[in-house]
């Protein structure tokens, strides 16, 4: 008898509408060379995010601290990996200052910053964040400024430390639904995730929370819809939607491209259980005209 043969299923083929045209190499080359001159990183470049020439070219990107090498090891995402006992990861100390030097040399008036995940911190990072908020904040006290925080391990005091460095917008992304943690999201809980954004809003009621996910990783309509009720339920304003797409061969492979219609059905079901605003569609992605966002969210 011949051996059984498994055959893997062929991946889906990008559709068009997923597709975006790589334009304004200067502008792109120019953001870069700045950026690595003030030895600061974006996660526009680190995740490849498709929508890097659009935004660089509109002189906005996502700064992303704390170093280049993340401590945990999604599924799903190309931020170089790091151990901190074979790789260099201390801090760089000059990193705040540079952050709101380059955020005021590019004139910004809305300021996104992230991080890697650094489980190897005793705070996670989070006094080291808080100072770039101060910094930022004090280079351009009229700048609106969003950070996207990692989940600290579930640590609420060091949620809070920087919070009361005083974003104007907390984001913290689920990423996606809880059946898929363990492969997508295998470091991280389902439901520690949903207490730091609870946290949030309780801890500092006047700061807008907002939290994002991917689809087209396996999950199923009604799995989708009730991370939407769960995010409502735990008082987030702002849901961010946007198509998976492997960064990498290493990645998860993509298991479903979602048509664009699919997109404006979540967004109209999350604005019906009352979110202000939902930013839902192929390409968005969590930080992704995160100005115009907050300020269409803030006037519903």
């Amino acid at each position: 008898m011949s051996p059984l043969v498994q055959i893997t299923p062929p991946r889906p083929r990008l559709p068009e509408w997923a597709r975006k045209p790589k334009t304004h190499f200067e502008s792109l080359n120019k953001l870069k060379s700045e950026l690595r001159a003030h030895n600061l990183h974006t996660v526009c470049e680190s995740a490849r995010c498709p929508n890097i020439h659009e935004c660089f070219n509109r002189s906005a990107a996502t700064f992303m601290i704390l170093g280049n090498r993340c401590t945990r090891g999604c599924g799903f995402c190309s931020v170089p990996k790091g151990n901190p006992r074979l790789h260099d990861m201390q801090l760089d100390p000059f990193e705040p200052a540079n952050v709101a030097r380059m955020a005021a040399t590019m004139q910004l008036k809305y300021v996104v910053i992230t991080s890697v995940n650094r489980d190897d911190l005793d705070d996670g990072g989070s006094t080291h964040f808080a100072e770039t908020v101060r910094e930022v904040r004090s280079a351009l006290p009229e700048a609106r400024v969003e950070v996207l925080t990692p989940d600290f391990d579930g640590n609420l005091d060091a949620v809070a430390r920087v919070l009361d460095a005083e974003p104007h917008v907390f984001n913290h992304n689920m990423e996606t639904v809880p059946r898929l943690y363990k492969k997508v999201r295998p470091q991280a809980n389902y439901q520690q995730s949903l207490d730091v954004l609870a946290f949030a809003r309780q801890h500092s009621p006047k700061t807008m929370t907002k939290s994002g996910f991917m689809v087209g990783l396996g999950e199923t309509q009604a799995e989708v819809e009730q991370l939407l009720r769960d995010l409502r339920a735990h008082h987030v304003d702002v849901a961010t939607i946007g198509q998976y797409l492997q960064p990498t061969r290493r990645n998860l492979q993509v298991a479903e491209y979602l048509a664009p219609e699919q997109f404006d059905a979540y967004r109209d079901f999350g604005l019906s259980i009352g979110f202000p605003m939902v930013f839902s569609g192929p390409l968005v992605r969590s930080s992704y005209m995160a100005d115009l966002v907050s300020e269409q969210a803030s006037h519903r």
